[in-house]
């Protein structure tokens, strides 16, 4: 191989990739397309950022990553991983997987961090669990603490128990066109639990 072709090959390898600097993402398209600044204040727009399927994020400017350009064509490049070391939740044990946000920085620690030893942690300042048919909770012990109110509702009638401090509680029940007796025994039968 003569000398010329060897740097011109070695050139192209040297530009297939890059770390880079995102600028601007734009999550509208079927694809995330980003704007990064390369070496020597080189600026890629609209390039592609794969992402692992059924996870998606939205960085922030200033997150780091490795792009890719095929062919060593800067027109034609592709982000393969980013990350951000101003939000990475850090400390996990060997194996764990966490889903944070730049929100883990506050007290709250937004997060859910599957755990060795069959711990799964979920925190936040609010946690909405939903099931459009059913919501089931279950297990050997199942525990339900509450620091000021409890509350409880089915169809518009319900309960809620109100800490105010020291010793005292107070407890409400409200209900809207509700025909439900309280002194009246009404059997049930103790859901099926798989």
């Amino acid at each position: 191989m003569n000398a010329s072709l060897y740097q011109s090959v070695l050139r192209k390898l040297h530009g297939m990739a890059a770390r880079c600097v995102l600028r601007l993402a734009s999550d509208g398209l079927k694809m995330q397309a980003v704007q990064v600044g390369l070496l020597d204040g080189e600026t890629a727009d609209d390039v592609e950022r794969f992402q692992n399927y059924g996870i998606t994020s939205v960085p922030l400017p200033g997150a780091e990553g490795v792009a890719l350009f095929l062919g060593a064509d800067r027109a034609h490049g592709v982000i393969i991983a980013m990350d951000d070391r101003r939000y990475r939740l850090k400390g996990l044990e060997g194996g764990e997987v966490a889903l944070y946000s730049l929100d883990d920085q506050e007290a709250h620690g937004h997060r859910i961090v599957l755990k060795r030893g069959g711990v799964i942690e979920a925190r936040g300042r609010v946690v909405d669990l939903r099931g459009e048919e059913l919501l089931r909770l279950s297990g050997g012990e199942v525990e339900i603490h509450a620091d000021t109110r409890l509350e409880t509702d089915v169809a518009g009638y319900g309960e809620a128990t109100n800490f105010e401090g020291g010793t005292t509680w107070r407890t409400d029940t409200y209900h809207e066109g509700a025909t439900f007796a309280p002194a009246t025994e009404h059997g049930i039968q103790p859901p099926e639990v798989e």
